[in-house]
């Protein structure tokens, strides 16, 4: 157990380094793992999980990102008995923007192999594929050349020749987790301590974005580290949950002019919430689940500090967060950032005893 919190200050202590996001995210790093390894597809406690995911940003600017998301995933042939099994899960996101409606509709399956390496640790390797459409409503776009001097005007011609179109292109990923865990065994509560460490790599294939005809630009592969933990104070009912996620897509442009500032797009989020049982299962009773609220704050660096809610009744659980912008652009977005909900369906997610040790 001491190694495991040594190798977790490591992690929470890292510095935060600039953000610039090419990809969606969401603020709530722990109830989007499918969208950020597909290593971890099937590797929670539990035999299902559905978790959908809507976000609101910038809606002080008229037309807000907003983005929802649908994940479903299983492990299947999983026993206490086996030392491997499979996992399986679907993702599905659609993203809109902007007076156009720029919308991102992508669709993915996942498969994962679990392999318990000892009774505290797990390893997992997962793969992703799918398809991605990118569609606008080009008619709503406006340009300088339609300023009369007092107004945009709609009808006037806009001296633009080039031909915008809808498409859909292929993406492939993978991933890599690792987690090691310590349980103490309780008759009122297994106290549990374990962290998961993951890599994993998105659009390995560089998917073609083709917006106007004779593009040669690809989508930039998305690099993801991240650390989940899970620290039970033992013999108390309070839970500690550190986490942190970095992201980085692309790279240095040297064909654009440095005084631009174009670089790789990076992002680091890191926080923690603190969560309290209510209610505890025992094995005396024969009740396994549990219910539990949590408070916590995360930041994203240079970007936003996000307090985020979450109760825990059983195998659901709902979660909510709100970005406030301390950027330079809260100017201009009034320091409102993005609201933030989460739905969570885990069978037999807060069992107490039964599926702590199914991996």
């Amino acid at each position: 157990m001491k190694k495991l919190r040594i190798i977790l200050v490591i992690f929470v202590l890292t510095g935060a380094l600039q953000t610039k996001a090419q990809d969606i995210h969401f603020s709530q790093i722990s109830e989007v793992p499918l969208l950020l390894n597909p290593a971890n597809t099937g590797f929670f406690p539990g035999y299902f999980r559905a978790i959908v995911n809507y976000r609101n940003q910038w809606q002080s600017m008229g037309k807000a990102f907003q983005t929802a998301n649908l994940s479903v995933d299983a492990g299947l042939f999983k026993s206490k008995r086996r030392k491997a099994f499979l996992g399986l899960g679907l993702v599905m996101f659609q993203d809109r923007a902007g007076a156009a409606k720029l919308t991102k509709t992508h669709a993915m399956v996942n498969i994962s192999g679990l392999v318990k390496l000892s009774k505290k640790s797990v390893l997992c390797a997962g793969i992703y594929g799918g398809a991605i459409g990118n569609t606008a409503d080009y008619t709503k776009l406006t340009y300088a050349s339609q300023f009369d001097g007092n107004s945009i005007d709609p009808e006037a011609n806009t001296g633009e020749n080039a031909v915008f179109r809808n498409y859909t292109t292929t993406d492939l990923g993978m991933g890599i987790a690792y987690e090691a865990s310590s349980v103490k065994i309780d008759t009122d509560h297994d106290d549990v301590t374990k962290v998961r460490i993951g890599l994993a790599a998105y659009h390995l294939n560089r998917p073609k974005q083709e917006f106007a005809a004779g593009s040669v630009y690809r989508l930039p592969m998305r690099l993801v580290a991240s650390l989940f933990s899970n620290i039970d104070f033992e013999d108390t009912r309070f839970t500690l949950t550190p986490a942190f996620v970095l992201q980085k897509q692309g790279k240095k442009d040297k064909s654009i002019p440095a005084e631009y500032k174009i670089r790789g797009a990076y992002e680091f989020v890191t926080g923690s919430y603190f969560k309290v049982r209510l209610a505890t299962g025992t094995k005396v009773t024969g009740e396994k689940t549990q219910n539990a609220i949590g408070f916590g704050l995360y930041y994203r660096s240079k970007d936003a500090l996000i307090p985020k809610l979450i109760l825990e009744l059983g195998d659901y659980a709902i979660g909510m967060s709100y970005d406030v912008n301390i950027s330079g652009y809260k100017s201009a977005s009034k320091s409102n950032g993005g609201f933030e909900v989460t739905l969570r369906y885990n069978r037999l997610a807060n069992s107490l005893f039964d599926t702590r040790s199914e991996f």
